[in-house]
């Protein structure tokens, strides 16, 4: 992997963590399109650093947020920013759960599965579909809804099926508040990346080389930077119900994979 293909990644990735095309999905119709030259452990270590530089830039987008949950936090009172908290806890438990006794499983999903993404993006399409018809509402996010909107996210561990995508159609699917919606999805990732990281790193699974710095490098900022306008962007298309133009790309994307996947064998 050169550092063309390092800047490409981290875009796709920062951009695709986002939007609801599922950023797992498009980095391994990436790395098939580039030749797949990573080895299982440059191509976990590569992923897991794209994933942190899009934690950081949700932080910033979602800084006031961010900064009122703490606030609240710190006041040790029946509060709705401890109540949040507790929410997007409770929504990490069946992502946490499914990582913890099915990882080894997770695994072989991430090795150029590329017929499995597309039908999994087209899972997506519909998903987001019936998410942009829903009616719009006002309501607010319950621990009931928190738990409906976690399964979700524990189902998006599939590449093809987008986290945001997922999550904030359950969630508008719910009758939660379209812009709550977005931020709530946001928000309830950036522990588990933490998390999975921290994970990672302690068990060995991730090494880093000095010849790799490098590329981390330029991957890591090119998904930065390209985390802040998706996040942005997102929340801002998801208030004004365009999700069926992602809808439509999704639905082209998976069967475009599917057709060349099948012509290929």
């Amino acid at each position: 992997m050169g550092y063309l293909e390092a800047i490409v990644l981290g875009i796709i990735q920062g951009v695709t963590e986002f939007l609801p095309v599922s950023s797992s999905g498009h980095l391994e119709l990436a790395k098939a399109l580039f030749g797949g030259h990573l080895i299982p452990q440059e191509s976990l270590t590569f992923t897991v650093v794209l994933h942190f530089a899009t934690a950081l830039s949700t932080m910033v987008v979602l800084k006031k947020e961010i900064f009122q949950i703490v606030k609240g936090l710190l006041k040790f009172s029946w509060n709705e920013e401890l109540q949040f908290s507790l929410k997007i806890i409770v929504s990490m438990i069946p992502a946490v759960f499914i990582g913890l006794f099915f990882e080894e499983e997770l695994e072989t999903f991430f090795s150029g599965q590329i017929l499995l993404v597309g039908f999994m993006l087209i899972i997506t399409s519909l998903l987001l579909l019936f998410a942009d018809k829903a009616k719009n509402s006002n309501k607010g996010v319950s621990f009931f809804n928190a738990i409906v909107v976690g399964i979700s996210q524990g189902l998006a561990i599939l590449p093809g099926i987008s986290r945001s995508g997922a999550t904030i159609s359950s969630s508008v699917l719910l009758g939660i508040d379209r812009t709550t919606a977005a931020r709530f999805s946001f928000l309830m990732v950036v522990p588990l990346i933490f998390g999975k990281i921290g994970k990672d790193v302690f068990s060995g699974a991730i090494n880093f080389h000095n010849s790799q710095i490098g590329l981390l490098t330029a991957g890591f900022f090119a998904s930065f930077f390209a985390g802040l306008f998706a996040c942005k962007w997102m929340i801002a298309l998801v208030k004004k119900s365009k999700l069926s133009y992602f809808s439509i790309y999704c639905f082209v994307v998976g069967v475009a994979a599917i057709v060349i996947t099948l012509m290929n064998k």
